[in-house]
């Protein structure tokens, strides 16, 4: 969702604008089927070896894609919409083989050991009006990027921390959700709720799909393993947050089923009724966990069971508590909104005030800072802390959401915890003006944990702890040691900094 800055006033004025050429370009794309390359899913790392998922999509009427490593190996359709279908094959590729081939191109794949390895981290990919009206080289600059860097060094996996699409537009391609979550239909009959699951269905399919159709995002994630985890936008903005009426409303439901099945497609190339092999058994969301040599990725689930007064039910926690354990000598986790940053509960209390500033009052509830979310807050970093803590195990936290870069530490019983935000690669950096405000209510400083106090930093190289350009986030061990880049957009490169 991000803090709350100045919207496209375009949210408010041109909304019936934005209704028609939305339902214009849902009708467009159906009609002209989506061809793309392939996307890597990371299912498991053993003995120099990765299993992958390979999806590619084709034009319904046209063959299946030939996927080949050393022989050719078998596809299946996960799914047929608006004319394009969902192919999937599953692959190992080694240190002695590590590539791929689709339709006769080759894709090289860094394969990770206990020596040198890099992490690229991103969040943020769009924007919430006209994301698809951009042009492809101003939307995927920061992707472009990221695939030259490949070309001199290998990335061995890539975490996607939130907001991979921003669907907010599809709820405006049918007449029931067109004004939701503002106006909330009464009753659905059984033909609306079949046609408005369908719209929202396609509508997903498609951002999703013309997006992967891109140049840079898509040379990415054709060569590096994905693993990702959703956030607000990847549903609808605010979702989680929103008014109890609204979330609890059928209408919501249909939109979230949608949103469930798209996501399960087109990140974790699964098909809509799969629960992906990586997550938690236990429950319906989609935590998950994934080890490497030397490295454990955990991403919990900070949506599917949100509301607003919950990030996650107590089926999630204790999925949360399991995945925590005996983990790796560096521990990545995922917290799609940031875990550590300033003393926001002060600004949501006092928005509340006035009823100019209510629109923004989701934006908010979304932080783990709300005075909403406060015990749980507390229960989450004493969760982080144990492990970062631990004897052999250190314990760095992931975030995006905010459309800002920013760094921040947590005073723990041995050392500092670190937070990283790399947010967003492709979503328009906000006003300076935003970093300027944050990085002052930084100074104020937060201890949810007594003793524990938390800071903000400037990234190395910058004079305030929030920085707005678009960016990246790269995570490299060399000799055993790890350490963090931000790409920032205008700045480039920041010195590594170690964690």
């Amino acid at each position: 969702m991000g803090f709350p800055y100045p919207r496209d006033p375009g949210m408010a004025t041109g909304k019936h604008r934005c209704i028609r050429r939305h339902r214009g370009y849902l009708w467009s794309m159906s009609i002209h089927a989506i061809h793309s390359g392939p996307m890597l899913f990371l299912r498991a790392a053993e003995g120099g070896a990765l299993r992958l998922a390979v999806t590619c999509l084709r034009p319904a009427d046209s063959p299946a894609p030939v996927i080949r490593t050393t022989d050719r190996v078998p596809v299946e359709a996960l799914t047929t919409r608006a004319g394009t279908t969902l192919w999937r094959s599953e692959i190992v590729v080694t240190e002695s083989h590590p590539r791929y081939e689709v339709d006769g191109t080759a894709y090289e794949v860094a394969i990770p050991d206990e020596g040198d390895m890099t992490v690229a981290f991103t969040s943020c990919n769009g924007q919430e009006r006209g994301d698809l009206d951009r042009s492809e080289e101003e939307r995927n600059l920061m992707w472009a990027r990221l695939h030259r860097r490949m070309g001199h060094e290998p990335v061995h996996l890539l975490l996607h921390g939130g907001d991979q699409i921003y669907a907010d537009e599809v709820t405006e391609s049918h007449p029931l959700s067109a004004k939701w979550p503002d106006e909330v239909p009464e009753e659905i009959s059984a033909a609306e709720r079949h046609d408005l699951r369908e719209t929202l269905a396609n509508g997903f399919f498609l951002r999703y799909a013309t997006q992967r159709a891109q140049a840079g995002y898509g040379d990415v994630v054709s060569r590096v393993p994905s693993l990702c985890m959703w956030d607000d936008h990847d549903i609808c903005d605010g979702w989680g947050s929103l008014p109890q009426k609204a979330q609890n409303s059928e209408l919501a439901t249909i939109l979230f089923e949608a949103a469930r099945e798209a996501f399960l497609l087109f990140q974790f190339g699964c098909r809509g009724d799969e629960h992906p092999e990586i997550c938690s058994g236990r429950t319906s969301a989609f935590s998950w966990r994934m080890d490497l040599p030397g490295l454990s990725v955990i991403a919990p689930d900070l949506r599917s069971t949100r509301t607003k007064r919950q990030v996650m039910d107590a089926h999630s926690w204790a999925d949360l508590d399991s995945l925590l354990h005996s983990t790796e000598a560096q521990t990545l986790l995922i917290s799609s909104v940031p875990a550590l940053g300033p003393r926001l509960s002060w600004v949501e209390r006092a928005m509340k005030l006035t009823r100019r500033m209510e629109e923004y009052e989701d934006d908010l509830r979304d932080q783990w800072q709300s005075y909403a979310h406060r015990d749980e807050w507390c229960r989450f970093l004493r969760a982080l802390m144990a492990v970062h803590d631990g004897e052999e195990t250190s314990l760095a936290v992931l975030s995006g959401e905010i459309h800002l870069a920013m760094r921040a530490t947590m005073k723990t019983d041995t050392g500092h915890m670190h937070q990283l935000v790399a947010s967003g690669i492709s979503h328009p950096a906000p006003p300076e003006k935003m970093a300027i405000a944050l990085s002052w209510l930084a100074r104020l400083g937060e201890a949810p944990l007594k003793g524990h106090p938390i800071r903000m930093h400037p990234l190395p190289g910058q004079t305030r702890p929030y920085v707005a350009q678009r960016n990246y986030l790269l995570l490299r061990r060399r000799e055993g040691q790890w350490a963090a880049v931000w790409d920032l957009e205008d700045s480039g490169e920041t010195d590594p900094l170690p964690i």
